[in-house]
Parts: structure tokens; C-alpha cells; sequence
């Protein structure tokens, strides 16, 4: 198939010869070409079916209108709820998106942040990936002079913008859900250390058994389970327990949740009676499963929202002696039929 050339301002201005910086001016509402040419050049222009390169326009201007966005799976309700946060905020200024997702891949990740950089976009969007601790292509787009956002999972030692959770206070109050709810042995599903964000929730975890005086058992805690399949090969180890927990807080997501709800099921556990469930983000299936998910919402359009506002912000900021701003968001116990056990 042969490739159709691109109209460009110079086509237009051979067949009404003209001048090149005319047919510019002209499509650019300039007051210096009068009325009757700047008609002439825009029905022209619709004939040769002329589109304007946005991209070359605004970079002239010292700007792209546009923000890259890198997450670790595009497919979970958090972030593309995330997401939907950002386009809702940045579409009424008129800046469109790059969305990548690293796939819970650092290599990935690199090479995501480096086509952002290379494609000159204004603001790179990112929660890092649970793979790798080494965050030298951040600090690369930091170097390039573009705006870096990090949200959700972020790496502490940049002092960069920050959208976050408050990740630790959010663990207490649902390990303290399950203790007041009568349940004695809570199991804990966490995710990889090296991430503030599970580590938190880790501390939210112990934190709640010392406020209530309830002895932390090391075999009831099982590392790395944050996916779903992850999630229900701990609980299979958990439950194979000479004494296996009366309750499970997958700390790490919903998804893990999910495979703790499918092991119990299969080993004729019954939920919440004998193990309550508690998950984490509020994915949408949580609410429709068989019990529905107690878990945690994190307000992720929300937090979307306050990301994009965040960024516009700083464009208009002039004192760069501050540091960048740091927001944190307060997660909310959804309360539903996985730990009510008394009911």
C-alpha cells in the first residue's frame, strides 16, 4: 500500500503562491492576514486535507501538552481508575496522555521512562514497579527538566511531587476490624519489602497487635504473596498450619484476596464463619464475589484527579527553593459479608 504524503503548510502555500510564514499565520488566527486570504488559506487547506501537527506547534512553544503516564497493570481497577482521575482533570486543559505499563518489569519500566523522556512530554506520571530498587531513570527525567510525578508506589529517596496513601493507618484500622470482630489468629499476606507502600502496611499490621495487646506469631506471616496466585499458595501454606489463622488480611490486593476466598472454598472452609478475608483497593469484583470483599478503598479517581491538579499547580509555581509537595490520601474500610463473623 502506498504511503500518502502529509499536506504541510508549504503545499498550501505553492498552490496559492504564497508564502510559507503567511499560511502559518493564517492558521494560527494571526490579525496580521486579512479577512479574505485567511478564508482563501483555510479552504485551501480543508481541499489538500491539511492536519496540524500539534505536537511540532507546542514543542516550538517550549511545551508538548502532554503527560506520560507508566503503571504496573494497566487492567487493575486502581489504576485505571487512577488514570481516569488524570484524563478527566487534563482534558479540560486541553493535554492529551501516553499510558505505558511496565508490567511489574524494572527493564520495562526503564525503557517506558525513556520513550516519555524522548517524546519531550511535559510530565512523566509514575508508580514504580514492584521489580528492582534502583531508581537512576527517574532521576534521568528529573535531569531532562520534566515534571515527575510519582503516586501510590514511590520511591522515598527522589524528592519529586508525591500522591499517596496513608497506607500504615489504613492496616490498623482493618487488623483492628478483625480483632474487635472476635478473630484471634490474623494471617498476613505481604508484598515485596522493598516497596514502601507494603511496608507500611506491614507496620499498620504490628501496629494494631501491640494497641491490642495481641502476641505476633512470625509462622502466620507470609512474604512476597501479592498476586492472586501468590495469594492462595500462601494460603494453602496457612491453613496446612497445625494451627492455622481464623483470618487472612491479604495487605497486598484484592486480587490476593481473591485466591485466599478460592482455597478456602476448595477446602470447605467456610467464610467468615471459620476465616474471615479482608482485601485491599477496592477492585470491582470484590463487591460481587461470594462473600463480597471486606477491603480497602483508596479513592483512586480521586486520587487520579489530585495527581493531574497537582501538576497544573506547578506550572504556575515560581519559587523553586520549596520542596515538592507531598499529599496524602486517607484509604476507607469497606466493611462487607468476609468479616462479619458474628452475623
Amino acid at each position: 500500500m502506498k504511503k500518502v504524503k502529509r499536506t504541510t503548510i508549504y503545499d498550501i502555500a505553492a498552490k496559492l503562491g504564497i508564502t510559507a510564514s503567511s499560511v502559518s499565520r493564517a492558521l494560527n488566527n494571526s490579525n496580521q492576514v486579512n479577512e479574505k486570504t485567511r478564508e482563501l488559506i483555510m479552504k485551501t487547506a480543508d481541499e489538500l486535507n491539511y492536519k496540524r501537527n500539534t505536537l511540532a506547534s507546542n514543542l516550538r512553544k517550549g511545551q508538548s501538552k502532554t503527560i506520560g503516564i507508566v503503571v504496573p497493570r494497566i487492567n487493575q481497577n486502581f489504576f485505571s481508575n487512577v488514570i481516569a482521575g488524570i484524563e478527566e482533570a487534563t482534558y479540560q486543559k486541553g493535554y492529551n496522555l501516553i499510558i505505558c505499563q511496565s508490567n511489574e518489569l524494572h527493564d520495562k519500566e526503564i525503557q517506558c521512562v525513556n520513550t516519555l523522556i524522548n517524546q519531550h512530554v511535559d510530565c512523566i506520571v509514575i508508580s514504580v514497579s514492584a521489580d528492582g530498587n534502583d531508581y537512576q531513570h527517574l532521576q534521568n527525567v528529573i535531569d531532562h527538566g520534566i515534571q515527575l510525578i510519582q503516586f501510590d508506589r514511590v520511591a522515598d529517596e527522589l524528592e519529586t511531587l508525591k500522591v499517596i496513601n496513608d497506607n500504615e493507618q489504613a492496616s490498623f484500622e482493618a487488623v483492628s476490624h478483625l480483632i474487635e470482630g472476635g478473630y484471634k489468629r490474623i494471617g498476613l499476606l505481604e508484598g515485596p519489602q522493598n516497596l514502601a507502600i507494603f511496608k507500611q502496611r506491614k507496620l499498620g499490621y504490628l501496629r494494631a497487635f501491640k494497641a491490642y495487646n495481641v502476641p505476633v506469631i512470625d509462622e502466620l506471616i507470609v512474604e512476597n504473596a501479592w498476586t492472586k496466585e501468590l495469594g492462595a499458595a500462601g494460603t494453602r501454606k496457612l491453613l496446612n498450619l497445625p494451627h492455622p489463622p481464623d483470618a487472612i488480611f491479604a495487605s497486598t490486593s484484592d486480587f490476593s484476596a481473591l485466591g485466599v476466598l478460592e482455597v478456602a472454598s476448595a477446602m470447605g472452609i467456610k467464610v467468615p464463619a471459620e476465616l474471615g478475608v479482608l482485601g485491599y483497593a477496592n477492585e470491582s469484583f470484590s463487591e460481587i464475589t461470594s462473600p463480597s470483599i471486606t477491603t480497602i478503598d483508596q479513592f483512586s479517581f480521586y486520587m487520579g484527579n489530585t495527581v493531574a491538579n497537582l501538576f497544573f499547580q506547578e506550572l504556575e509555581n515560581t519559587d523553586t527553593k520549596t520542596k515538592p509537595k507531598i499529599i496524602s490520601i486517607k484509604p476507607e474500610l469497606i466493611i462487607r459479608a468476609s468479616t462479619s463473623k458474628n452475623k
